[in-house]
């Protein structure tokens, strides 16, 4: 970790070459819910390859560009697609994103996913909130020797998911007519979906939702101090007893669909923050 200092100055060197404002948000668009971007008054889109250390999204629907604008007035950074442990990337690089929104001054990250839904009650399209997480990746960000100056050696993680934010995600959700759930994300390594018998597994462990990203950013916001909010669509449900094969365009599809939900509560978590000083 002892490398990572200089090169999250360099990134942010390179970012305020294009903005003059102090981010308040950092936004994390997962798969098939890149159009968010269309909320936000853009000041610079810059690719991935533009920011010193920020690595290349190969996965599919994932744009691979960093924005910087404003939404509703309140100053963002939005990362248009993420980088995952499946495309051989180191989870120290996967995560220097938030670190970079933690030293631009952000002091909430927003971070969203498609994901696999494990609990019966759950449907295609649905929107849940994460409230905690299982680490089940086979790695973390974290290992190796610690630099003070970006956190703790050992950082406490009994709330991942900030409750007061969770509460008020729920709210701004319902105001809107939205009715999400609440619950448990488990991220595995990917790139293959899970056996039958690995879907049973992770929902008698207390899954309610699988996927292949968020819990190392999760990880690494914890340990810069920065909030979190963690939303995740529904878009294929892993019943193993009513199991069929994954098909990536349907999956795709429906997190476009349910985007127009997520949208609207993100606008609002952002609203809100602009109204009040993160504690």
């Amino acid at each position: 970790m002892l490398d990572l200092y200089d090169k999250i100055d360099e990134a942010c060197t390179e970012i305020r070459r294009h903005t003059r404002d102090t981010p308040r948000v950092g936004i994390i668009l997962g798969t098939g819910l890149g159009g968010l971007v269309e909320d936000i008054e853009v000041e610079a889109t810059l690719d991935y390859s533009e920011v010193p250390h920020f690595l290349k999204s190969t996965a599919t629907s994932h744009a691979g560009r960093l924005i910087i604008g404003r939404m509703g007035g309140v100053p963002v950074l939005a990362m248009e697609g993420r980088f995952h442990f499946y495309e051989g990337y180191d989870l120290k690089d996967i995560t220097l994103p938030v670190r970079v929104f933690k030293a631009m001054g952000a002091e909430l990250l927003i971070v969203s996913n498609a994901c696999g839904g494990l609990n019966p009650y759950f449907a295609n399209g649905d929107i849940m909130v994460i409230e905690d997480q299982i680490n089940l990746m086979g790695g973390n960000p974290l290992i190796g020797i610690n630099d003070d100056r970006l956190g703790p050696r050992f950082p406490d993680m009994c709330e991942p998911y900030d409750q007061q934010w969770i509460d008020k995600t729920l709210a701004i959700a319902r105001r809107n007519e939205i009715y999400p759930h609440k619950g448990v994300f488990v991220a595995v390594a990917g790139p293959c979906l899970e056996t039958r018998a690995e879907y049973r597994y992770l929902r008698q462990i207390g899954a309610d939702v699988v996927g292949m990203s968020t819990v190392p950013e999760t990880i690494v916001a914890v340990h810069a101090g920065l909030k979190v909010v963690g939303l995740s669509v529904i878009t294929d449900m892993c019943l193993p007893d009513a199991l069929k094969p994954a098909d990536v365009s349907e999956i795709i599809a429906t997190a476009n669909a349910a985007e127009p939900k997520l949208r609207t509560i993100v606008r609002g978590i952002v609203q809100e923050c602009g109204e009040v000083r993160i504690a």
